[in-house]
């Protein structure tokens, strides 16, 4: 502390202020530097929000103490805590929607509001109350409607209103049906409108549900889900990677129409019965010769010969209607002809006796149990001539290509990179300004007007001359014991002047005044010339 107080003692008004000036500086870099690698770094949390959406949301941050700053239309939080901020701000539904619904008619006044400024009015209204209802659906983000109407012109008879839709939905997206969905829903909420005329725009700048989906599918998508099936199915049983699973569709490629009329003979099925009876009855009665004998009542006339005869007949149809069989089939390509499926599954690892891995099939108990999961799983047909080939052996491991990438150093840390450049920054600029701003003032040796003459200091003229710790003149006469054979001897004046030997520099050279040398001396040396002088009264005055 004491070398610090001679140091600035020994400096004048300009140098003070230069010190002053470097320290004050010094000090607020490293304040500052402090403070930005102290502050947490900031990442963009939402941008481009209106007012009321971002005023909820820095109202939702300051209720949770959360560290934010608002940089024109952008809010910046903590970069650890930002992707967690905007999960737990999207479940309270910020940053809500900012469209407006029928609230804006609620603002009109009778006075001053034109038909014009109100059909524009409620035009917005209609759009705003869609995009709420559209935003309902969680697989959508944001939501803008346009709606073209046709005007109040009466001479315009061809045009008819469109609409389009504007949506941005999230990592699953919206397929055609949900799309089909909203074509609906915004031609229902506008008279006039037909869904064809609505389109369906997502963020991508794709255009949803243009042309109907027609399902397809071919050999390739079926047999690749059959093996993810079966695949799926093995791996909770082995393990995932220890099974292989290839699968092959054989379909039909052709069209066919087959029409079949079958007739069954022996079932017959009566549908009528028709039964007919006829009777017939005759009587014949011979009379005889006519006589006189014919004519009595008792003649032999009344004993002629007679004759009577009777018939029945029946007959019975019975109508019949034979079985029969009509059938169109119409077989279209894609059908399955033929089904192969292949897995490979991999063995177990067992230790022996000596310690070693060996490795063990799977016992044919299991693959069989896993031959009747798979044949469940693909629906096999014996009779279609399927065929499942199940086998069990060892997997060769995969050997990575490349270098593999190996946990850092730091990876189990939690530092992070940009705080270690701004600590570093900061202790290289500490570093920087104490080595040459305050070292250099704090080191500067105390000025000494005039070297001492070696007999004086006690020391000889080697050392004198070569500089080794040489002691400064203070200004003040040492009264302590000295040996007075120890001084040197001065024969002349003039040897003084001209050898210098004793390490004093001479003060007159080639006939050079003495006086003129020490007047250059003192203003070569004015700052230790000071240091001495005020040594000297500051002396005086602890004396008076």
């Amino acid at each position: 502390m004491q070398q610090i107080v001679n140091v600035w003692t020994a400096l004048d008004s300009r140098k003070r202020v230069v010190v002053a000036l470097a320290t004050i500086a010094m000090f607020a870099a490293v304040l500052a530097l402090a403070r930005m690698a102290s502050a947490p770094g900031m990442s963009l949390l939402y941008a481009g929000l209106e007012s009321g959406p971002a005023g909820d949301v820095v109202s939702a941050l300051e209720q949770r103490g959360v560290t934010y700053d608002v940089r024109g239309g952008s809010i910046f939080v903590d970069s650890a805590r930002r992707d967690e901020l905007r999960m737990t701000l999207a479940s309270e539904g910020l940053p809500a929607n900012s469209a407006r619904g029928y609230e804006l008619l609620d603002g009109l006044s009778g006075f001053g509001t034109t038909s014009q400024m109100f059909d524009a009015a409620y035009w917005r209204a209609k759009e705003g109350e869609l995009a709420r209802t559209i935003l309902a659906h969680p697989a959508v983000t944001s939501a803008r409607v346009h709606i073209a109407t046709t005007g109040s012109n009466p001479f315009q008879r061809d045009v008819k209103p469109s609409a389009s839709v504007s949506i941005a939905t999230g990592a699953g997206g919206i397929t055609s049906k949900h799309a089909k969905a909203l074509r609906f829903l915004v031609a229902s909420a506008v008279t006039g409108l037909s869904p064809e005329d609505v389109s369906i725009i997502d963020s991508d700048g794709g255009l949803i549900g243009a042309v109907e989906d027609v399902p397809t599918s071919t050999t390739d998508d079926r047999a690749e889900q059959v093996r993810q099936r079966v695949e799926r199915l093995l791996e909770a049983r082995v393990g995932a990677g220890n099974a292989v699973v290839e699968v092959s569709v054989d379909t039909i490629t052709q069209s066919e129409l087959v029409r079949e009329r079958r007739i069954d003979p022996n079932s017959r099925v009566a549908i009528s019965t028709d039964t007919e009876e006829v009777s017939s009855t005759s009587s014949d009665q011979d009379s005889g010769d006519v006589t006189v004998a014919s004519n009595l009542p008792d003649g032999d006339a009344a004993q002629g010969d007679s004759s009577s005869s009777q018939g029945s007949e029946t007959r019975e149809r019975v109508n019949y209607e034979v079985s029969e069989t009509e059938r169109e089939i119409t077989i279209m390509p894609g059908a399955i002809k033929r089904l192969s499926v292949a897995v490979l599954v991999n063995g177990t690892v067992a230790t022996d006796a000596s310690g070693a891995e060996v490795f063990e099939p799977r016992p044919d108990e299991e693959l069989t149990a896993l031959r009747d999961l798979v044949a469940s799983a693909v629906g096999f047909d014996e009779q279609r001539g399927d065929v499942i080939t199940i086998r069990t052996m060892q997997f060769e491991p995969a050997v990575p290509l490349g270098t593999e990438a190996d946990a850092s150093l730091f990876s189990g840390l939690a530092i992070d990179a940009m705080s270690l450049i701004k600590a570093a920054v900061l202790a290289f600029v500490a570093l920087v300004l104490g080595m040459f701003v305050i070292r250099p003032v704090l080191m500067r040796p105390v000025p000494a007007a005039l070297a001492q003459p070696a007999g004086m200091a006690g020391t000889t003229a080697d050392n004198a001359t070569s500089g080794a710790a040489a002691e400064a003149l203070t200004g003040e006469i040492d009264d302590g014991d000295y040996d007075p054979a120890s001084m040197a001897l001065v024969s002349s004046q003039d040897e003084i002047r001209s050898t210098g030997a004793s390490g004093v520099p001479a003060l007159s050279q080639s006939g050079e005044d003495p006086v003129e040398r020490l007047r250059a001396m003192i203003g070569e040396r004015q700052d230790e010339t000071v240091e001495i002088l005020r040594s000297w009264l500051e002396g005086e005055e602890e004396q008076a």
